[in-house]
């Protein structure tokens, strides 16, 4: 596993959005903006049951995600590891999610019987590109 640099927590703790790219049956990239967080140096996002990132995870679990810090655009964060699907926590994580990047209480854009899940991201790369 590597390590995630102290410097960068920030991009994964504020409201900075992150690229994440699964793949496709076919092998071709698929790419997705989220709302991100971390545990340490696993990568947490959230999405819901039957979307495609979750149905490409399932089926290879090799992920590369890129953050830029939304106020120094030079300042970047890039990952490439292997994410993990589950359903534990994830009504109360998309909730904090939302508190941080709406300062909703609750996630706003809930559907109609939608299932959430938390996908964990263990780091096999890590590039940190540091504000200039």
């Amino acid at each position: 596993m590597a390590t995630i640099p102290p410097e960068a927590h920030g991009l994964l703790e504020g409201k900075n959005f992150a690229h994440v790219a699964t793949l496709m049956d076919d092998g071709s990239p698929q790419v997705t903006a989220v709302w991100i967080d971390h545990e340490g140096d696993t990568v947490v996002f959230n999405t819901a049951k039957g979307r495609l990132k979750p149905k490409n995870i399932e089926r290879d679990s090799r992920v590369a995600i890129s953050v830029t810090n939304s106020e120094n655009p030079y300042e970047s964060l890039t990952i490439r590891g292997r994410a993990e699907i589950s359903e534990e926590g994830a009504d109360e994580h998309i909730n904090t999610l939302a508190k941080r990047y709406l300062d909703a209480d609750e996630y706003p854009f809930r559907q109609p019987g939608e299932e959430r899940i938390v996908v964990r991201v263990t780091p096999e790369k890590v590039f940190h590109t540091p504000a200039g």
